[in-house]
């Protein structure tokens, strides 16, 4: 079996996506480890930094690393846009380029360079997409058992296995990088595992050294935990309901029809009785369930004739194309 090295040199390019905000004492640290293991392994890559609207020198130390090192590329956004669209523009350019990999790494300097040729052949082998797991991080207690809630959690939620899905150190096919492209928004990036799995591409770990944060503070807070709750809802409700809406809207709005016809129908007898039903809150309550149920129902016919429009369009092109 050929060796990732052997195969760079038939002409197989490999994209290194590293997304910075207010790193420049890191990068000026990693970026040359980086590029160091990339030329002691003969491989033929591209260094993209992706200066997500950094307030410090980073243009500064950037500009002094490219001047030394032509694999050295940089892409910076105006503003602070989030890691998630950091990695989907970094992603974006080095697709477009041609490479055949693609790696992601943090500025922070705590994944390992040299795991990288590691990753890559595993990558190799396995095909998808492989997570570097932090199994041995090096993080303050509190960080590392909310880590593992959240790797349990989202395990449980996505129905995929993994032990560090919020590792932002991952190697990918192109293939891959570009199935996840779209998804790329918000904080979406802690679940491209879940999304490349859901997508088809066969996802696994391998385990890799992990190192204090050399410089700096960590830039997530309290409020990332809440906001990574919404953000698994949000991809179950995409793995689960995509190509099929009106199952969820249909299914929740047929459930509010039949307990407002209930309702309606008790009041009735209620009333066949001889009893008031007109000053009754349940009657309120049993119209408004009626009424709901069925916007309901219109939403779902609505979300799949969207989806039938949009599918309908994709085939016309790709028949036009052939």
């Amino acid at each position: 079996m050929e060796t990732t090295a052997d195969n760079q040199t038939k002409g197989d390019f490999i994209g290194v996506a590293v997304p910075a905000f207010n790193e420049s004492p890191n990068l000026a640290i990693l970026i040359p480890q980086i590029i160091k293991v990339l030329k002691s392994s003969n491989l033929v890559a591209k260094v993209l930094v992706i200066d997500d609207g950094s307030t410090d020198d980073t243009g500064l130390v950037l500009k002094n690393l490219m001047s030394n090192n032509e694999e050295i590329e940089v892409l910076r956004l105006p503003t602070n846009r989030g890691k998630a669209t950091a990695l989907q523009f970094g992603f974006s350019q080095l697709c477009a380029a041609g490479a055949s990999k693609i790696v992601m790494m943090d500025a922070d300097g705590q994944d390992d360079p040299q795991e990288l040729v590691k990753l890559l052949r595993y990558l190799d082998e396995k095909g998808g997409l492989v997570t570097g797991a932090r199994t041995i991080r090096k993080d303050g207690f509190i960080k590392r058992w909310t880590s593992r809630l959240f790797n349990r959690t989202t395990s449980l939620v996505s129905g995929v296995s993994g032990r560090d899905f919020n590792s932002g150190y991952k190697v990918m096919t192109r293939e891959c990088a570009q199935a996840v492209i779209p998804f790329l928004y918000g904080d979406l990036h802690r679940y491209i595992t879940v999304i490349a799995n859901w997508e088809g591409f066969k996802t696994s770990e391998l385990q890799v050294k992990h190192h204090k944060r050399i410089h700096g503070e960590t830039k997530y807070g309290v409020n990332r935990y809440w906001r990574g709750f919404i953000d698994l809802m949000t991809i179950r409700f995409l793995m689960s309901y995509r190509y099929r809406p009106a199952h969820l809207f249909g299914s929740t709005g047929a459930i509010h029809i039949i307990v407002g016809i209930c309702l309606f129908l008790s009041l009735v007898f209620s009333w066949i009785q001889g009893n008031r039903i007109g000053d009754r809150p349940l009657l309120i309550v049993s119209v408004l369930l009626l009424i709901v149920g069925v916007q309901l129902l219109s939403f779902g016919l609505l979300a799949e004739f969207l989806l039938f429009d949009s599918k309908k369009k994709a085939l016309s092109e790709r028949r036009d194309v052939i």
